[in-house]
């Protein structure tokens, strides 16, 4: 019985967490236009089973991805969201390539 418990107890969760809000905010009004925020909703769930210790976990991860806009004559318009964070890793990472290419380049100039 004690099993049924724990599934119960995180399907319940699960449920709780993954509601209907999850993906699509709450419309929000600003004059004529209505903004309806959308996001990148992800989960995940396991058990740890060998010795039967009744451990398990939940993971989520939400990102914003960007929003549509309803202006009052029903024109429907996306905004991506820009992450910045990522466009600074990917010209980090470019920045490193070419220096270790370079750094290639002169060693084998040697």
């Amino acid at each position: 019985m004690e099993e049924q418990g724990v599934r119960r107890e995180i399907l319940e969760t699960l449920a709780e967490r993954l509601g209907k809000r999850q993906v699509f905010g709450e419309p929000v009004q600003q004059g004529d236009t209505t903004l309806l925020p959308v996001a990148s909703v992800r989960s995940g769930g396991g058990r740890h089973r060998p010795h039967d210790d009744g451990a398990f976990g939940i993971g989520m991860e939400a990102r914003p991805v960007g929003a549509f806009s309803i202006s009052a004559d029903g024109k429907v318009a996306w905004h991506a969201a820009v992450n910045v964070n990522k466009i600074v890793w990917g010209g980090q990472l470019a920045l490193a390539t070419a220096l270790v290419a370079i750094a290639i380049a002169f060693r084998r100039k040697r």
